[in-house]
């Protein structure tokens, strides 16, 4: 069964176009009609992967090439999905790496290869974007290989082949002054390249999982990958857990990938990629084994989570208006729901039934999660992220980042000057003569939050910042977050035009007329740094006496709306975002005043 079956990972960092690349193999294999209506990026199948431009979820397809099948998984490429990328390298017997033929391998092309390289995989090096105008392939394909190098690869994995395409265009060629073609040589590579799984059909059987699926008739779907023996419909098995206990199941639906769906199979043999439905109770990186001869596999191991952030329930005067969940009982089951689902999430209780604990690998992942059950429907505020700090050798160390930048020359000044307040190292400035520069920074974690915005203020829009977990190191000291105060309202009430014409000189604003706020909620950015309580919903006193003035038009400057990252990246610790499926409000943490001045006076006296 094995000797027709190839199962290949695409790896790569954000927007290097590994989807772009699977809808082209998926077509040029025929899996669709001529005239079947496809949408483009076929593969990004949730909505927030549509919008963003990025993939979340690892997800599974299989073309048919000649007489072999070929498993493909689409992995993230961002580091904060690390956990779906070290769990999808379990599936497969080799890799294939698409790099960008301008931009090169950037910090998560690094990841990715990394954790490959550990589990001994082949790859083939895709180079894509040929067609750009500023694609510099030859630099590229070198800079490849140092990062092979870089990474300690054996002789035989940097013997790589190497492949050039044009992903949008459906279009590859083997050699660079080559002519290009259709896919085939790169259905061909990986034929040559990509080993056939090993394993005995007639062993006991040992499945492992890799994702857990929830689905609303069959319970939960394991996706898995058959190691050894043979699995069949209706078969008796265990589930072996990370404790070492076991539970006896029975396989009541078994599905196998063909294109993008799944069609149902009576028997998987070893190197199959299958959906398993009946396993409720099952873990992921967990195993599934014979019953009469149960024999456990390693469970996966995951890397920790470098980061938290609080979810509460929403206390505010606004609660209850928006949303459809909004106890702490939803919060606390959707939460759960999470971290069975996503290995490299962790929930803790709080002291409060009203708070939770969530860890994760970064902001990122942090703002998908809360835009997700936004979405669905739920009410509730989250905090400010924190790094999770370790004691080793009786010292406090900190996550540090590897931070990939690359600059105009012309920003580069105040890139390298803002990085050094907040504790960043440069370890490497690469000047390519094109009139951009790369440097790379060792800096704290805590050093990257609420940067983004900055950066793409200061180089106006034009710097790629990319950043990867390296290692825990002594703590750095205190990181100045945010410069300036915050305007908060002092009262209930209806935005007015009159107020806003007196408050926009003390900072931006975030609300415009007619939103309602309440005391406490953050209605601005003051230019200075302390915060300031201000009364947004005054309204100009009406009188029968005619002024002067009456005439003369106000100009009201526009609110700033932010994002929901944008919030994460700008909120302090004593403040919180309301989040409702319709409205994003900052707010303090403290909504009376006075409550406020004790917490403040509290903070300080535990600070000395």
């Amino acid at each position: 069964m094995s000797q027709h079956l190839r199962n290949i990972a695409i790896v790569a960092h954000v927007d290097h176009g590994k989807t772009t690349l699977v809808d082209s193999m998926l077509w040029q294999s025929g899996i669709f009609r001529d005239n079947q209506d496809v949408a483009e990026r076929v593969m990004d199948s949730m909505d927030l992967e549509r919008e963003k431009g990025i993939t979340i979820m690892a997800k599974n397809t299989a073309v048919q090439y000649g007489d072999v099948k070929i498993n493909i998984v689409d992995t993230p490429g961002h580091a904060d999905f690390g956990g779906e990328v070290e769990r999808t390298l379990r599936m497969v017997d080799g890799i294939m790496l698409l790099v960008d033929a301008a931009e090169g391998p950037l910090p998560q092309t690094r990841f990715v290869l990394s954790k490959a390289l550990e589990l001994n995989l082949p790859a083939i090096v895709v180079i894509n974007k040929i067609d750009r105008d500023d694609a510099r392939v030859d630099e590229v394909v070198n800079e490849v290989y140092d990062l092979f190098i870089d990474l300690d690869a054996n002789d035989d994995q940097i013997e790589f082949p190497v492949i050039f395409a044009v992903a949008r265009d459906g279009q590859c060629k083997t050699e660079i002054d080559g002519e290009l073609t259709d896919l085939k040589p790169l259905f061909d590579t990986i034929l040559e390249s990509v080993p056939e799984p090993v394993g005995d059909p007639d062993a006991s059987v040992q499945v492992l999982v890799t994702n857990v699926q929830p689905d609303n008739y069959l319970g939960p779907l394991a996706i898995a990958r058959v190691i050894d023996g043979t699995l069949k419909n209706r078969q008796q098995v265990v589930l072996c857990h990370r404790d070492g206990t076991t539970t006896p199941k029975q396989v009541t639906a078994l599905f196998g990938y063909q294109g993008l769906g799944r069609v149902e199979t009576d028997i998987a043999g070893p190197g199959d990629i299958v959906t398993i439905a009946g396993m409720t109770g099952i873990g992921l990186g967990e195993s599934i084994a014979d019953a009469e001869d149960p024999r456990p596999l390693e469970p996966l191991h995951i890397d920790e989570p470098t980061m938290s952030m609080e979810f509460r329930i929403n206390d505010s005067p606004f609660a209850g208006k928006e949303g459809k969940y909004v106890t702490s009982r939803n919060l606390r089951d959707r939460l759960a729901k999470e971290a069975e689902t996503n290995l490299a999430m962790r929930i803790e209780e709080t002291q409060s039934a009203d708070s939770h604990l969530v860890y994760g690998r970064g902001e990122l992942q942090m703002a998908i999660l809360i835009e997700q059950m936004r979405r669905e429907g739920f009410e509730f505020s989250v905090g400010m992220p924190n790094v999770i700090t370790k004691e080793i050798d009786g010292k406090r160390h900190e996550p540090y980042e590897l931070a990939l930048i690359d600059v105009a020359e012309d920003y580069m000044g105040s890139v390298v000057q803002k990085l050094g307040t907040r504790r960043g190292v440069m370890t490497k400035m690469v000047n390519h003569g094109s009139g951009r520069v790369r440097l790379e920074f060792e800096i704290p974690s805590r050093g990257l939050i609420g940067y983004r915005n900055e950066f793409m203020t200061d180089t106006k829009g034009t710097g790629i910042l990319t950043h990867l977990f390296d290692k825990y190191r002594p703590w750095a000291g205190e990181i100045a977050h945010r410069a300036s105060g915050a305007l908060v309202a002092d009262r209930m009430g209806k935005v007015t035009g009159f107020s806003i014409v007196n408050l926009q000189e003390r900072g931006e604003l975030f609300v415009g007329p007619t939103d309602m706020v309440y005391d406490g909620m953050l209605v601005g950015e003051n230019s200075r740094d302390a915060d300031l309580e201000v009364n947004i919903t005054k309204e100009k006193k009406l009188t029968n006496m005619r002024a002067s003035s009456a005439d003369a038009f106000q100009k009201l400057i526009p609110p700033r709306r932010m994002s929901l990252e944008e919030s994460i990246e700008f909120i302090r610790d004593d403040e919180l975002i309301e989040v409702t499926p319709s409205s994003l409000r900052l707010r303090k943490r403290h909504l009376n005043t006075h409550d406020r001045k004790k917490a403040d006076q509290l903070r300080k006296a535990a600070s000395e």
